[in-house]
């Protein structure tokens, strides 16, 4: 997409001004500040049609899935997800695409006052976040779309995004993560997460934990929801890897779907897609899907930074592996489908991470570890974790290099072997900052 200077100026200074607002890592877990926001803008938000999305791991790439395949059905779409890799206009997209900047300025326009007014209202002011949500409900409605498929943000009861009455939510695999606010248990986390299940909804339950699964259900039982899980009423009947991917069969509620190719690397996204796969079944109702359309969908999926080929000799392979969960799919995806002699790991996580636990993941497959950091304010001091990699990798296997383009650097340099005929992969993860911005710096290292 071209971007004029001018609408390219008038989108940073939006971005700022919601940047000088609080940010996503302060939280004050209650909607009362969204509800009231969305309330005075009118309820954009239940002017369409919406499929919720939680859990802890798999979000953004099963929306993205659903979005796709609700697209190839024909239908208007609007995706929101968080967080972004390179631009903020990712997080609201339209069709498929990042929204259009002439469109975020008249959706921001459109609220900016209200923010304001709300600020006033209230002891704690809107956030980031929460505004951010609202634009995405205002620019929905203003397109307009079909539908929405609305990623959470964190939790589910009282994230900003459980102002939406959801035709269909899907609970993904949920795990360890932002345990300071959602519980040291899996339990507490599921009752959290538990949140955006409603009255009479319709639930998609991937795999989860037994802790989890228990509580998740019996919060659909007390509201009277419809549940369809995992492995019971829908499965992956079979996956095998192909070229640039893999062909999946799903099993899903009206049909089985074969011969569907996947433009994604791991069996977590298979079990990713046959969840998508089914939220759009119960979007539509009780008729198979049209399979051709299914397959377009999901071979026109994207998942930027999720085990993301980006570049090849070397070959670089980005992941925003931010917890163990992930980090564990993410070896288990290049022990399985990669076959490379050695891995060069380039690293940078938040400091709020369980820096210990991805790094443990990492350590069976990635033959040494470049430790570094990435420019946001919340992350770990290279020189920390170069402490803790030591301490998981040995000290002979760990390299500090604390400038994340300089650490890059390094990583293809060390991979670049002309005389040798091992295969050598470099894998860059950690947090979605880090792959964000190695995203960008790769481009502009590989297109000088």
């Amino acid at each position: 997409m071209i971007i004029s200077p001018d609408d390219q100026e008038r989108v940073d200074a939006i971005e700022q001004a919601l940047l000088a607002r609080w940010p996503e890592t302060r939280i004050a877990p209650t909607t009362e500040r969204i509800a009231a926001l969305v309330d005075i803008l009118g309820s954009p938000q239940l002017t369409y049609p919406t499929i919720h999305v939680g859990g802890t791991n798999g979000k953004t790439t099963t929306s993205r899935m659903i979005d796709s395949l609700l697209f190839a059905h024909g239908l208007r779409t609007g995706r929101f997800t968080s967080p972004h890799l390179e631009t903020y206009r990712e997080r609201i997209a339209i069709n498929g695409e990042p929204i259009d900047p002439k469109d975020l300025i008249f959706a921001y326009n459109d609220i900016a006052a209200y923010l304001d007014l709300i600020d006033t209202k209230f002891n704690d002011p809107i956030s980031f976040f929460e505004a951010v949500t609202a634009l995405g409900f205002v620019a929905f409605a203003e397109h307009p779309v079909d539908v929405a498929v609305i990623e959470v943000g964190m939790g589910g009861e009282w994230d900003a995004t459980n102002v939406v009455d959801a035709d269909v939510s899907v609970l993904m695999p949920i795990g360890f993560d932002h345990m300071e606010y959602l519980g040291h248990t899996l339990y507490e986390i599921a009752a959290t997460k538990a949140g955006i299940i409603k009255e009479g909804g319709f639930i998609v339950l991937a795999q989860q934990e037994p802790e989890a699964a228990k509580e998740l259900i019996r919060k659909a039982a007390e509201v009277g929801a419809d549940v369809v899980r995992e492995g019971i009423e829908y499965s992956v009947a079979s996956r095998a890897v192909a070229v640039g991917g893999q062909l999946i069969t799903i099993t899903g509620l009206h049909d089985t779907y074969d011969d569907i190719f996947l433009p994604l690397h791991g069996k977590h996204q298979a079990a990713n897609a046959a969840s998508a796969l089914v939220a759009v079944e119960a979007f539509f109702g009780d008729q198979p899907l049209d399979i051709e359309a299914v397959r377009a969908g999901f071979a026109a999926v994207t998942s930027p930074g999720r085990c993301e080929v980006v570049h090849r000799d070397p070959t670089i392979i980005l992941d925003a592996a931010h917890n163990p969960h992930g980090a564990k799919a993410l070896a288990e995806t290049l022990t399985n489908e990669f076959n490379f002699d050695e891995i060069i790991a380039v690293v940078g996580v938040f400091g709020d991470k369980d820096a210990t636990g991805i790094l443990q993941e990492l350590e069976q497959i990635a033959d040494h570890v470049i430790v570094t950091q990435s420019s946001s304010t919340r992350a770990m001091s290279s020189g920390e974790l170069e402490k803790i990699a030591s301490n998981v990798f040995g000290h002979d296997r760990v390299f500090e290099v604390s400038n994340l383009e300089s650490a890059i650097d390094r990583a293809v340099t060390d991979a670049t072997r002309p005389l040798s005929e091992d295969t050598i992969g470099i894998i860059m993860t950690g947090s979605v900052v880090t792959v964000g911005e190695a995203r960008s710096y790769l481009r502009k290292k590989f297109t000088q």
